[in-house]
């Protein structure tokens, strides 16, 4: 996400020297190329304009504190105009009234609006304890009507059933009466894509608005148009009192230049971010967290709520007990440690929220990714039960077996069960008395032998 201006920023403010004062001449150069940096990733150049205006401001005759390089004070200052670009704190949805809640969805076409609304049903249901219930008004594509019915039922919400002969005012009235008798805190509406230069759809929109009275009208919005997101955005928001936005495919947005641009222009907060198709790919969007990522700090406390929310508590527990007491760690362990991780978006999405992983060589992050794990799992899946939990059983014949049912060579599975051997030791060294600081000393700040990757 981000991972150009990222890259570009991280590079230019590398550059930055100076005595201890932060003069108009040692950060002149840099600015430039801050500015290049921001208009390369598609910004509008009033908010490149402002941003570059506001760190100029904020640096010069600046003196640096006695513990910081002249870099780091300046990257500072960067990091702070980067959260007040994009909104200096997480807005949450304002749900504070009688229910149901009923919370709006519009956008241009294909902006994941649909799929916005089941993300946000389950963020809603799961997170916020909320009973929520779905309702899709758009007419004009039967098809978006049946995928929110499919993607309700996969996340255990109520869908509110509608079809294509019906008026969208209709609907939504007949789903508030449904909320109301049965007692729903939350009503998400899906609306039909428009263009805002569509005067009829527009006109119907506003109808819908004016009828219905949503508390929340989320503008969902593709991340990937960049700089456009941010136009489109003020053009729905000057035809509706738009509350918020959601940005979606920022997994694939490199560039970064929609959630810099959006609050700006239109004065709306983003308030969450789409990172990904699965339905618990919703995040709320948190400007201090982003402006860490892109200047390559990570996101450690996002990573620490993802684990809070997803690790499975029992099976850790008992994990942590088997390894103090010394009974081993079997490969049959070794997998459910990567099924765990798999289940939080993957070794590189927890990598992408550590700080400082952006400088490790290419080579390692490649040996780290995702792929690499699937095909550890995929090895481990062909094994007996008894080869996982005796790996010294898996000799010559047993391997080929293994490479044939996995679609790996026999190498791929000597590299894992050195890997595995490396790991049983580290346990094995936590388990003793005064274990875990005695392989802490061992390691000597260095990352632990099973998380090294492969030579």
């Amino acid at each position: 996400m981000f991972e150009n201006l990222s890259d570009r920023l991280s590079a230019t403010l590398k550059n930055i020297t100076g005595r201890g004062r932060l003069t108009e001449d040692n950060i002149k150069d840099t600015l430039r190329e801050v500015r290049m940096a921001l208009l390369e990733a598609d910004v509008a150049l009033p908010v490149v304009r402002d941003f570059v205006a506001t760190v100029k401001e904020r640096s010069v005759g600046l003196e640096v504190s006695k513990s910081l390089t002249p870099g780091q004070e300046f990257l500072k200052i960067v990091r702070k105009a980067l959260e007040d670009a994009m909104g200096e704190a997480n807005e949450e949805l304002k749900l504070n009234t009688q229910p149901p809640a009923v919370v709006m969805m519009a956008g241009l076409q294909g902006a994941g609006k649909t799929t916005s609304v089941g993300k946000l049903a389950k963020f809603l249901t799961e997170r916020k304890k909320k009973k929520v219930l779905v309702v899709s008004a758009d007419v004009y594509r039967p098809a978006a009507i049946k995928q929110l019915e499919t993607l309700a039922k996969d996340i255990g919400v109520e869908f509110f059933p509608s079809d294509v002969s019906q008026k969208p005012v209709d609907i939504v009235n007949a789903a508030i009466a449904h909320a109301r008798t049965r007692i729903f805190d939350v009503l998400l509406v899906d609306t039909a894509g428009r263009l805002h230069v569509d005067a009829d759809m527009m006109d119907e929109i506003k109808a819908l608005h004016a009828a219905v009275k949503p508390i929340e009208t989320l503008f969902v919005v593709d991340a990937m148009t960049g700089q456009d997101a941010a136009n489109t955005a003020k053009a729905f928001n000057d035809a509706l009192p738009l509350t918020g936005v959601i940005l979606t495919k920022a997994d694939g947005d490199a560039r970064g230049g929609a959630a810099l641009s959006i609050r700006h222009i239109t004065g709306k907060p983003i308030k969450f971010i789409g990172t990904g198709e699965k339905t618990d790919a919703l995040e709320p969007f948190h400007p201090d967290r982003i402006a860490s990522r892109i200047l390559g700090m990570g996101d450690v406390l996002s990573l620490i709520e993802e684990l809070e929310q997803k690790v499975d508590r029992d099976k850790a527990a008992k994990m942590a007990q088997k390894v103090m007491k010394g009974k081993g760690f079997s490969l049959e362990d070794f997998r459910e440690q990567l099924v765990q991780m798999r289940g939080m978006g993957g070794m590189m999405s927890m990598l992408d929220k550590l700080p400082g992983m952006k400088n490790l060589p290419a080579g390692a992050m490649n040996q780290m990714g995702d792929k690499q794990f699937v095909k550890m799992e995929a090895i481990i899946n062909s094994m007996t039960p008894k080869e996982r939990e005796f790996p010294d059983l898996l000799k010559g014949s047993r391997k080929k077996r293994i490479a044939a049912g996995s679609g790996t060579q026999v190498q791929d599975i000597n590299q894992l069960l050195k890997q595995f051997t490396q790991m049983q030791k580290m346990m094995k060294q936590m388990s003793g008395k005064g274990g875990l600081m005695k392989m802490m000393r061992g390691m000597g700040g260095k990352l632990p032998p099973g998380m090294l990757p492969p030579r």
